[in-house]
Formats: C-alpha cells, structure tokens, sequence
C-alpha cells in the first residue's frame, strides 16, 4: 500500500444513460507521483468514468479528490481549480485559433483568479514540446495529430494540473509519435504531476504506468501493479496481441504500491 498521499479516491462510483448503467461500483486510487492506467475493450465505460470523474457527467458514489470528501459531485469548473486536467479523447482544440492561443486559454481558469504566471508556464510547456515552440503561430486545424495531442496536453498543463487525466492519448497516431506522447506521460510524473491514463494500447500503458485496472462492460475485472498485470496470462491473452479476445473473469483485488 502507497504511504503516498491520495490525490483521488473512488468508491462504488456508478453511472448511468438512462436505465443502462455504464459504469457499475468502480473503486480506484491515484497517488502522488503515480501513472495509473485503466484498459479495456471498446465500450467498456472507459471514457464515462474520465467524464464522470470530471464532473462532466451525473454519477453516484463515494469520491475524495485531494484527500477532501466530495458531496455531490463539484462542479468541473471548480475540480479544474483544485488541481484536477483532462486531456479528452478528441482533444477538442479551437482550430481556427493559433498554437499559442490555444495554450493561453488553458491557463484562463488561474489567470480568472489573479495569478498571472501564464508567460513562465508557456515556457515550461513549449521545453516539454519544443514542436509547439516552434509552431507557435500556426493555427491548430495545420498541425498533425502527433501535434495536436501535443497541444491538447499543453493546454491542460497550463492550468498547473495535480493529477491529469488522459483519455486515449495514442488515439490515430503513428508508433513513432505514440513513443514520444508516452515518453512524455513519463517525464510529467517525474515533474510531480500524477496520471490517470485511459488507454487501448495495453503494452504501451502498462509499460509506463505503476499500477493498473482492467475495465469490462463498465466494471474492474482485474487490477495490480503494472508489472503483474504485463505478465498476467489473462491480460496477455486478451489485451496484449498473444491470444484470443476472451473476457477476464477473475479479480486481483490490491493497493496501488
């Protein structure tokens, strides 16, 4: 068990469209300075958990962001205050705005609330991307996937995020470029800000997460340290390209390390 501090704590979250529950009684914990990663199937829930837990969708629960109770569910707009990004899967850039525009605007939530470190922050994002640095005044509807995914990670940034939610970062991008987006997943950690990564490329979460879930048909199926899971025959036969498709059907239950 971690000794670390919990940045998010999630107990019987559920989540709903209408009478179909999407999302049934997950439990997960991220702590300081971890990548935690979530995988599983197309149309698992994996998206409606990331949008649940950034207030962007009705859920039922028991959730604690940065150690304080949540009574039910504050706003995204305050989750963003208090330390908590997401990275959505469609990355949902304003395309006819330029690269550093783009960034700017992520920094509007703690410029709204008088700080005014957006220039020192702007650089901190473009020594993460120097591609952004150097596209800085195209406009984001010219930039390549790779670059996008790039940008909508550096908005995020620019609001100082203490846990980051990424949602698919690997979505439509070449091998090459997925290497670089995950490298980077990895420095972010060791620069203090802590990941919950919701991903499809199995091999490529678990190798740089330090602790893993398993989601099918809306509920955890198995979780554990990453490098239990990367060698759990289960996962290799379903999620890692060594075997058939079939469905977990046992549950590891553990701490996050």
């Amino acid at each position: 068990m971690s000794h670390r501090a919990a940045l998010l704590e999630v107990r019987d979250l559920c989540v709903s469209y209408g009478r179909v529950e999407a999302v049934h009684r997950v439990q997960l914990r991220i702590c300081e300075g971890e990548i935690v990663t979530v995988i599983g199937p197309n149309g698992a829930g994996k998206t409606t958990l990331l949008s649940a837990l950034m207030g962007l969708l009705p859920a039922r629960g028991d959730l604690k962001y940065f150690g304080k109770p949540d009574s039910g569910f504050i706003q995204t707009e305050s989750l963003v205050d208090h330390g908590l990004g997401l990275v959505p899967e469609r990355r949902e850039l304003f395309a006819d705005m330029t690269v550093a525009d783009n960034l700017l605007l992520g920094a509007f939530s703690r410029y709204r609330r008088g700080l005014r470190d957006h220039s020192s922050t702007l650089e901190h994002v473009y020594r993460i991307f120097p591609r952004l640095k150097e596209r800085c005044t195209q406009l984001a509807c010219q930039l390549s996937g790779g670059e996008r995914q790039m940008l909508a990670m550096g908005r995020a940034l620019m609001a100082k995020p203490k846990l980051l939610l990424l949602d698919e970062p690997s979505l439509g991008l070449s091998p090459l470029v997925t290497r670089e987006i995950f490298h980077t997943i990895a420095q972010l950690r060791d620069q203090g800000v802590a990941v919950l990564l919701v991903e499809q490329n199995a091999r490529a979460a678990l190798k740089v997460s330090d602790y893993g879930y398993v989601l099918e048909s809306g509920e955890i199926s198995l979780e554990g340290s990453s490098a239990q899971l990367v060698d759990d025959p289960r996962v290799i036969e379903s999620y890692l390209g060594l075997g058939g498709k079939g469905k977990l059907t046992t549950t590891t239950q553990g701490e996050p390390t």
